[in-house]
């Protein structure tokens, strides 16, 4: 059972930036895609990002690509999502997830393919 702990949410202005963290707490294997999925009240998590944790493919929602930056940190066991140019549409509580059987060098960006979960961390942009 691997256990992700997200931390770096915060407050931000318009236009600001945040970095998100997620460390896992086993080695992800090289069957492993990470990802980010964000959920805001009311509204369905939808995906974010994600990474292939062996190709280090990338891949990114149409309403983030340009803005966020995912990327993985193999000897730290951590996947983080650089978020610049933040809106007050971004506000939500963001989740970093894995799919244990992402091969292929594939991404997936269905909620149902990832196995482990992690707490959220609130992100807030305000105008």
């Amino acid at each position: 059972q691997m256990q992700l702990v997200e931390s770096g949410g915060g407050l931000v202005r318009t236009g600001g930036s945040l970095r998100l963290s997620c460390v896992a707490s086993g080695r992800p294997s090289n069957n492993y895609a990470m990802a980010w999925f964000r959920q805001a009240p009311g509204l369905e998590r939808d995906f974010v990002a994600g990474i292939n944790w062996s190709t280090g493919s990338t891949y990114y929602a149409v309403s983030v690509k340009g803005r966020f930056t995912i990327s993985r940190d193999i000897a730290k066991n951590t996947v983080s999502l650089q978020m610049n140019d933040l809106k007050p549409e971004d506000t939500a509580v963001y989740y970093c997830a894995a799919d244990r059987d992402a091969h292929g060098g594939a991404v997936s960006v269905a909620l149902a393919r990832f196995d482990y979960w992690g707490q959220g961390t609130q992100v807030t942009v305000s105008s």
